[in-house]
């Protein structure tokens, strides 16, 4: 028995057969696509669709292919697409625990073990929620990846350690940024070697530039526009290479002006790649705010991230006094959309 067709498919079937009736000079069979071996050349500008075998004929490949139901595999591509350009900040903030899981003096990350911190994360995510006019936050551990050493040298994580949280975090829908204090190396080498840690859908990247020197504690690094696009095009190039699924964040660290050079030429247009501008630096909320208005000012570089200091008694360790609240933090303009405590 043969289908009936809707209104919606003999419409299109119709506007089918008069474009390639009436504009038979312009195209040639091969641009009519996969009904062009129907089409016969009847002379002149005359239409087909006075033709009774082509009307038959487009009613039996129209009834054979069903073009309006996508197969499983190209139903998948387009889901693809979408993911692969949906943005997690479109309708999400994030918030994050900053630190390396085996220092204690480098942020809150490495003071409590990780089921607690996963419980603090949850309690403060809820008074972000609460402040924030209804979008949701996703809970995130910032973890130091390669840590400055003096002279420039870098130490990185052991990887079987960096494994266990990034796991733990995958079963509980916990984002992980891995943070490359670069030091006295190239910063898209420094990038390159996080890379194969995006086999994992939940992990991002970080630069953080005060670390590129090769006298850490004694002067503030910096890294250049350039080092930043090329950073970001490597980050792509491998995404794409690999077949990575989704938008993936690259955070930018800056305080001051010496932390990114040319700052105006940065780049912040690729397709899978998040451009992620981060107020760093402790202080009163005067003067992070002060900080926080000069990234700001780089309107290239749009989507912001904010950084708090908690005071954990540490000799010689810089914190915020007091902290800012979360409905503070996001009266900050722009709001940031990624937020992390050391």
């Amino acid at each position: 028995m043969r289908s009936q067709v809707s209104p919606v498919r003999a419409g299109f079937v119709f506007f089918l057969i008069c474009l390639c009736g009436y504009a038979a000079p312009l195209f040639s069979l091969e641009t009519v696509g996969g009904f062009a071996s129907i089409w016969k050349d009847k002379g002149g500008y005359f239409p087909r669709l006075y033709f009774t075998e082509v009307i038959d004929s487009v009613r039996k490949a129209e009834d054979s292919s069903p073009y309006w139901v996508n197969t499983l595999a190209e139903q998948e591509a387009i889901n693809r697409i979408a993911t692969d350009h949906t943005s997690l900040i479109l309708n999400n903030d994030i918030l994050a625990f900053y630190g390396h899981p085996r220092s204690t003096i480098m942020g809150i990350l490495g003071r409590f073990p990780i089921e607690e911190l996963d419980r603090k994360l949850t309690v403060l995510a809820d008074e972000y929620r609460a402040a924030n006019g209804g979008r949701n936050v996703i809970k995130a551990f910032y973890i130091i990846f390669g840590t400055v050493w003096p002279e420039g040298e870098i130490g990185i994580i052991n990887s079987e350690l960096l494994t266990s949280w990034i796991e733990y975090a995958r079963k509980r829908d916990i984002l992980v940024f891995i943070d490359h204090q670069i030091g006295r190396y190239d910063p898209v080498a420094s990038l390159r070697r996080m890379l194969p840690w995006l086999k994992y859908p939940n992990v991002h990247l970080a630069l953080d530039p005060e670390w590129r020197t090769t006298k850490p504690m004694k002067e503030i690094g910096t890294v250049t526009a350039d080092e930043i696009n090329r950073a970001q095009q490597e980050m792509e190039d491998y995404i794409i290479a690999n077949d990575i699924p989704g938008e993936r964040f690259l955070v930018i660290h800056q305080f001051n002006m010496r932390m990114i050079s040319g700052r105006d030429r940065v780049r912040s247009d690729f397709q899978r790649v998040r451009l992620v501008h981060c107020a760093d630096g402790f202080g009163s909320p005067r003067l992070k705010r002060d900080s926080y208005a000069y990234n700001a000012a780089a309107s290239n570089i749009p989507v912001k991230a904010f950084k708090l200091f908690y005071n954990f008694g540490i000799p010689g360790a810089g914190y915020d006094n007091p902290l800012m609240s979360p409905r503070e933090v996001y009266d900050l303009n722009p709001r940031p959309y990624i937020i992390m405590y050391q």
